[in-house]
């Protein structure tokens, strides 16, 4: 039941994953770990299915566990110029690029990617509940890009980012209703709810 070490033996294989797909505002941030074939840790998982503790304890070892690590940001200017999905791509490209050990393989969570130059992937659909190096990109991302997110909340408290990190939550889009969009909002997304909408907005 638990993850899978790797997708084929004897290959040097990097996880993939990104954070902030479905967020109405910040960036959206990618990881992308070479695990060694050793580890392991308890809280290991997707990392949707863990808490912010487990995440945060998790974060550091990571970091200083893993053969190489990478991260990749994209900035909501970006997000709105090139579409989330591109965007997506783009942040895990830039993850790849960030590895100091080369991967001879790509696992990438989703089923959708585009290639990166010179190296084979696999999409793998839920991977980060299925395989080690993708759930490690997972805890990279997610954690990153909540503590952007957080860093945010700071200059504008209004949406509530410490707690919804961006997410479209009823009491986020009632702030944007209130407030209005602020400067790191994604105004390519649907920001309101239909009902909310106004013909001048």
């Amino acid at each position: 039941m638990g993850l899978k070490i790797a997708y084929s033996k004897g290959v040097v294989e990097a996880g993939c994953d990104e954070a902030g797909r479905g967020c109405l505002a910040g960036p959206v941030v990618a990881a992308a770990v070479i695990l060694d074939k050793n580890f392991t840790h308890p809280y290991l998982n997707d990392s949707k299915k863990m808490t912010d503790k487990q995440r945060e304890t998790l974060f550091p070892i990571i970091k200083e566990k893993a053969i190489a690590w990478g991260v990749g940001i994209v900035d909501h200017l970006e997000i709105d110029k090139i579409n989330i999905l591109n965007a997506s791509f783009e942040a895990m490209h830039r993850a790849i690029a960030q590895l100091q050990v080369l991967p001879e393989f790509l696992l990438i969570d989703g089923n959708r990617f585009n290639p990166y130059p010179g190296i084979e992937h696999a999409c793998i659909i839920k991977g980060d509940g299925k395989y080690r190096s993708i759930a490690a990109a997972s805890v990279i991302a997610k954690v990153t890009r909540d503590h952007l997110m957080k860093e945010a909340a700071e200059n504008f408290p209004h949406y509530d980012w410490k707690n919804n990190k961006g997410y479209p939550t009823v009491k986020h889009r009632a702030a944007i209703e209130e407030f209005g969009p602020s400067p790191i909002h994604r105004m390519s997304f649907k920001l309101l709810a239909d009902e909310q909408l106004k013909l001048d907005f």
